[in-house]
């Protein structure tokens, strides 16, 4: 498996950069499983990086390794969302898997 290469770009310490960095280790931690890189890059600290990446919303995360290169803003709160960012679907998310449509589940009218 190839490494994974995360930028994670957040304004300071606001509630939305605290719990984009956290949802995002969680979700690396436990899809990932250690195969990734992960920086955390403050905008005021180093306004260049984001000039560099044309961040223009944050919190914001950048994969760049494995290709393509992707860019996912928001939280990170929808797992669904930032897998589907980092090309994870399906690949090993396993819980809630969801129920295939049968005509028994669908509704007559």
């Amino acid at each position: 498996m190839q490494q994974h290469q995360l930028r994670l770009y957040v304004v300071g310490q606001t509630p939305n950069s605290t719990r984009a960095i956290e949802n995002l280790r969680r979700i690396c931690e436990e899809q990932l499983l250690g195969e990734y890189d992960l920086k955390v890059i403050d905008v005021l600290k180093e306004p260049h990086l984001a000039e560099q990446d044309k961040i223009i919303a944050t919190p914001t995360l950048v994969k760049e390794l494995p290709p393509p290169l992707r860019k996912v803003i928001g939280d990170l709160s929808d797992i669904d969302k930032v897998l589907l960012g980092l090309d994870l679907v399906g690949a090993k998310r396993n819980d809630n898997p969801r129920p295939e449509s049968s005509p028994a589940n669908e509704e007559t009218k």
